[in-house]
């Protein structure tokens, strides 16, 4: 028959076990990125896995003072996740909000050469790309 302490044994290796996976998975996260904000959300999230372990450290050895440690990191954590919150704020557009910006406007001038090549019939190829390239940049001809 399996005892109480083998199963005790089973489940603090095997949370041990995932919790070590999940840090692994945190850390590429970190590393790939893209973006600030996921690389935050990354370190929060080191954070809390470094609270589990704490925690399963804690269970293993029945040393009480794990807890407050845990609590206090779970609290510093916490408080680092809202500074870099407030920063990534004050900074103002993200790099995916400008490439978004550019891609946008590359589109809507592609888009306006286009219809301004198409609805001047009289002019040359040429000329029809001048043309829009000319209402895109605000000047005008006087005809």
């Amino acid at each position: 028959m399996i005892s109480v302490a083998d199963i005790f044994a089973s489940a603090v290796t095997l949370s041990l076990g995932i919790l070590s996976l999940s840090f692994l998975i945190t850390i590429y996260r970190i590393i790939k990125g893209p973006t600030l904000p996921d690389r935050i959300l990354g370190l929060d999230m080191l954070v809390a896995i470094a609270i589990g372990f704490i925690a399963v450290i804690g269970i293993k050895t029945g040393y009480t003072l794990y807890v407050d440690v845990a609590i206090a990191l779970g609290l510093v954590g916490f408080l680092a996740t809202v500074a870099f919150a407030r920063f990534v704020l004050s900074r103002g557009k993200t790099e995916d909000d400008l490439i978004t910006e550019a891609r946008q406007a590359a589109s809507a001038s592609r888009r306006e050469a286009r219809e301004a090549s198409t609805t001047r019939p009289g002019l040359k190829d040429g000329a029809g790309m001048q043309a829009a390239a000319d209402k895109i940049s605000g000047r005008q001809d006087n005809e």
